[in-house]
């Protein structure tokens, strides 16, 4: 019996309809931008556009105003927006927002539901998750914000926070803390949703990165927040999902932040690999041109077969996914490929491109600088590639082989 690998139809028509989407609107759309239109406007005239297309929330149910996509038509979704920093805006589904959503919707009262990821779902507020603090770094046990208990009605928590992503631009934040330092390691944190501005979550700066930054960037979003959290009081209905499970409901969140991060880094690979294709096809140097240079066609098959791999990858893990199956030691695989991958790829792209490349003439420079931090976020390289070691020697002792730690369950 041969493995299946085609796509079902409907998931290839969406995938068309958001491709041309991003080509003819989101990419016009980037450039009007450049040139000084105002981002919100901007954005609310692509959001009309998108809802009227029916192009909204992919992965979210019907009946919360989605569309209701599976894993394997979000991937093919994701990997067609992440081409545009509009991409994913334009429908609502950008990070953080997207999966710290989807944690509301899994998790929350109807109260919280209504109130709090209501707004969300109609693109009227957003939302950041303050978990990662200094001292902890990827070792989310060990944060140090406190949540107490004061009486029935509300907690107190304070503490800082180290990296929120878009908190400058949040609405609302949801905020990790311990609550019972004397419980398992993992169930001593909860979280809770916080509404924004609040005296007690004070952002102290946007952090400067690497990444090339402008006003525009982080009105988008883009900047990432240190927070100062002091005597900030949280009404216990705001405590979401349970004293004691903020850990879990946290790393169920991250697992499809990483894969986000994977369906866009391929989108973004792809495009570089198409914007130096072209530029190769049209420059001459010493009276041939650079595409029937033997060098330069090395150099896009390896970008080529660079993406294959990727794309691979993720609609493996799409497929488990759709099943219910663990899919944690691929997802951890994944993340560290992807990211690496996309560097490699766009890195390639500058080379091809020159000195062009290496300007801000094309977005290749901006690009370059930003995927530096896809090998640190949710979880820097060496926790899943510490991970998935573990994971090898696991498998072998209890099967004697590693195969399944290796895809080899499915493959």
């Amino acid at each position: 019996m041969a493995i299946d690998f085609e796509i079902p139809a409907e998931a290839k028509a969406i995938r068309e309809k958001v491709r041309q989407w991003v080509q003819d609107e989101c990419h016009p759309a980037e450039q009007r931008l450049i040139e000084g239109a105002d981002y919100k406007t901007t954005l609310a005239e692509l959001r009309k556009k998108a809802r009227a297309q029916g192009l909204w929330c992919p992965f979210i149910p019907p009946e919360h105003g989605g569309m209701g996509l599976g894993p394997l038509a979000n991937a093919l979704v994701q990997m067609e927006l992440g081409q545009s920093h509009l991409g994913a805006l334009s429908m609502n589904t950008q990070g953080p927002d997207d999966a710290t959503m989807m944690t509301l919707l899994a998790h929350g009262t109807e109260y919280q539901k209504e109130k709090f990821l209501k707004p969300l779902l109609n693109g009227e507020k957003r939302i950041c998750y303050s978990m990662t603090e200094k001292a902890a770094g990827a070792d989310a046990t060990g944060m140090q914000t406190k949540a107490e208990r004061q009486g029935n009605e509300n907690y107190v928590l304070n503490g800082e926070k180290w990296f929120s992503s878009a908190a400058s631009v949040a609405d609302i934040a949801l905020v990790m803390a311990k609550t019972n330092p004397e419980a398992p390691r993992h169930q001593q944190f909860s979280t809770f949703i916080v509404e924004l501005p609040n005296p007690g979550y004070r952002i102290v700066r946007d952090i400067e990165t690497m990444a090339l930054e402008s006003p525009l960037s982080h009105i988008m979003g883009g900047g990432h927040s240190e927070v100062k959290i002091e005597n900030l009081v949280v009404p216990a209905e705001n405590l979401l999902g349970g004293e004691g499970n903020g850990f879990a409901m946290g790393q169920h969140r991250l697992a499809y932040g990483r894969l986000r991060h994977g369906m866009h880094n391929i989108a973004m690979a792809q495009r570089a690999l198409d914007l130096a294709t072209a530029h190769v096809t049209k420059r001459s140097t010493f009276g041939k041109k650079l595409s029937d240079r033997q060098g330069v066609q090395w150099m896009l098959a390896d970008c080529a077969a660079e993406l294959y791999q990727a794309r691979l990858m993720l609609l493996h893990i799409a497929y488990k996914a759709e099943k219910g199956l663990d899919m944690r030691q691929e997802n951890s695989i994944a993340k560290v490929f992807l990211a690496h991958m996309v560097h490699k790829v766009v890195d390639t792209a500058i080379q091809l491109h020159g000195a062009l490349g290496y300007s801000q003439d094309t977005p290749l420079a901006r690009w370059y600088t930003h995927i530096r931090s896809q090998r640190l976020v949710d979880g820097p390289d060496e926790v899943h590639r510490w991970t998935v070691g573990r994971n090898v020697i696991k498998a072998f002792e209890k099967y004697g082989t590693t195969a399944s730690a290796a895809g080899g369950d499915l493959i």
